[in-house]
């Protein structure tokens, strides 16, 4: 199928996809408000759509848009209560791998591709544990939880991906944090969550390696 297809029809569905999970924030955040439900949903639809792109009408695309469609609700979640939910996070983990492993036989280098994601996964949880470990008010137990996940999608596409993902992720909420600090919104001891930007580090990632 055309990627110039593929693309709209992926906004269409991340749009369908993200107006019908956003009522699973509510659990964690306030009442759902409809600015905040067009917010998810529209945020999905761009998500799915740059995954369209990306990928075209692969068989790896419908792991991608699990990860696009509950990678979104982490994100408003962690904006709006500094939380990574366990609901959302460690299924990820069973989900995305047999996703993943379920488009093998129909890719090129199926299972050295499979290899590469659960060495990304483990790779990238080991780091973030560490980092967890010696410096728990930088690192949360959310954020150790959820990169394991994004090792995972990142590391199906090589090295090349799992690198831009981890330093991107880094460069943005870097970036972000001595912004705030600069415009005197934040202090150099407040916490942001970190959450938004390993997902969007890792999006970026996604995009712009090969593989």
């Amino acid at each position: 199928m055309n990627a110039f297809l593929v693309v709209p029809l992926a906004a269409l569905g991340g749009l369908a996809v993200g107006w019908f999970l956003a009522p699973q924030t509510e659990r964690y955040c306030d009442k759902l408000t409809a600015r905040r439900r067009w917010a998810i949903a529209v945020t999905t639809a761009a998500v799915f759509a740059a995954l369209g792109w990306r990928f075209g009408a692969s068989p790896v695309l419908p792991a991608y848009l699990y990860f696009g469609a509950v990678g979104t609700l982490l994100n408003f979640i962690d904006l709006a209560v500094k939380r990574l939910p366990d609901p959302f996070t460690l299924p990820s983990y069973g989900i995305g791998a047999a996703l993943l492993a379920a488009a093998i036989p129909f890719v090129d280098d199926g299972v050295p591709h499979f290899v590469h994601a659960v060495i990304g996964m483990a790779a990238l949880w080991v780091i973030y544990f560490l980092q967890h470990f010696f410096m728990p008010q930088a690192i949360g137990r959310g954020d150790m939880k959820l990169s394991g996940v994004l090792g995972l999608y990142l590391g199906w596409l090589g090295s090349d991906a799992w690198v831009y993902g981890l330093v991107a992720g880094a460069v943005l909420g870097g970036v972000v944090a001595v912004g705030l600090v600069l415009l005197r919104r934040k202090s150099w001891k407040s916490e942001l969550p970190y959450g938004p930007f390993m997902l969007a580090g890792t999006l970026i990632g996604i995009l712009a390696a090969g593989g």
